[in-house]
């Protein structure tokens, strides 16, 4: 058994964690000397943590999000017993910055917490972490919380060019990342990095384990870190980019063939996600596609081939032809 819990409990993965959590602390561009972090049971959790933060930083906040944001964050809300506004999307799934700012401006009074998403649930659609922030200084909300939401996307988007506004150089206070997606860990899981000084407001003292309670869940899975550590340590960064780049060529791949075929799908730039109109149920059942609103979507994970991508056309277009 590997647990990460307390520091009088001798067997552990504590330093493959700490090197996990480094390794993205330096892609997220965190500030000197101010950061910390764990890795989560998923990014729900990390989710939980950022806004339990914001939520201890700012009691009276106001917690703004938009309407594509994933279900979690609401469950979250309630659990935390946070009150919330949910903005508008733009057609893309971004959320929708007029919307925002004349939401917040009418309530200018309270601290504004906000969960930015870094890739949608639908449409892998990133909200802009700078615009937010230029929001909040022309608004001159001075008291602001922001935590970026990258289950997916946050996990390579340091690799792209031009970079997307999502980190803490951008103005971020907490991300949240998954690890068995885009990274593939066989279990769920996902790391969580935040500003040293929030986290200090809530950490306790427990005399019997001989450490300190900063975490959500206390004792933890000890194997997260080491197969997270594992993926790191044989991928690297330049491993990571050319999963990226890898993911970004299927993509386009697959919008291409689809549109070949008089199929209207789409991807957000630099996204994984390719986005169509919904298939006969048939091909949804075969593939396991998951459906919103008339639209169905396919990722294109590190794993996913070009011979995929044409037998998943072939199987769509034979099925249209069938209605």
């Amino acid at each position: 058994m590997i647990l990460l819990c307390a520091a009088t409990y001798a067997v552990g993965s504590r330093e493959m964690e700490k090197f996990v959590v480094s390794f993205f602390a330096g892609l997220f561009r965190t500030p000197e000397d101010d950061w910390w972090g764990y890795v989560t049971n998923g990014g729900s959790e990390g989710n939980l943590y950022g806004l339990y933060l914001a939520r201890e930083l700012y009691p009276k906040g106001m917690v703004y999000y938009s309407e594509a944001t994933h279900y979690s964050v609401q469950k979250n809300l309630h659990l935390l017993n946070m009150p919330g506004i949910i903005i508008r999307t733009l057609p893309n799934g971004e959320i929708d910055y007029n919307d925002l700012e004349n939401t917040i401006r009418m309530n200018r009074h309270l601290p504004v917490i906000m969960l930015a998403n870094i890739g949608t649930t639908m449409t892998e659609a990133r909200d802009d972490v700078k615009r937010i922030k230029d929001i909040l200084k022309n608004l001159a909300i001075r008291h602001h919380y922001i935590h970026a939401d990258g289950a997916l996307s946050g996990s390579y988007s340091a690799f792209l060019e031009p970079r997307p506004a999502f980190d803490f150089a951008d103005g971020a206070d907490s991300i949240a990342i998954s690890g068995h997606k885009f990274i593939g860990a066989p279990i769920p899981c996902g790391v969580v990095i935040a500003r040293k000084s929030n986290r200090d407001r809530i950490a306790r003292s427990v005399a019997y384990i001989g450490s300190m309670d900063t975490t959500i869940t206390g004792s933890r899975n000890g194997h997260s870190p080491l197969f997270l550590w594992y993926a790191l340590k044989s991928l690297g960064v330049e491993g990571l980019r050319e999963r990226a780049r890898h993911s970004l060529t299927v993509a386009a791949y697959a919008v291409e063939r689809l549109n070949e075929n008089g199929i209207p799908a789409w991807r957000n730039p630099d996204a994984i996600t390719v986005v169509f109109p919904d298939p006969p149920g048939s091909i949804r059942r075969k593939w396991q596609l998951a459906s919103e609103s008339g639209c169905s979507h396919i990722i294109c994970m590190p794993n996913v081939s070009r011979a995929q991508i044409d037998q998943f056309v072939e199987s769509f277009v034979e099925a249209m032809v069938l209605i």
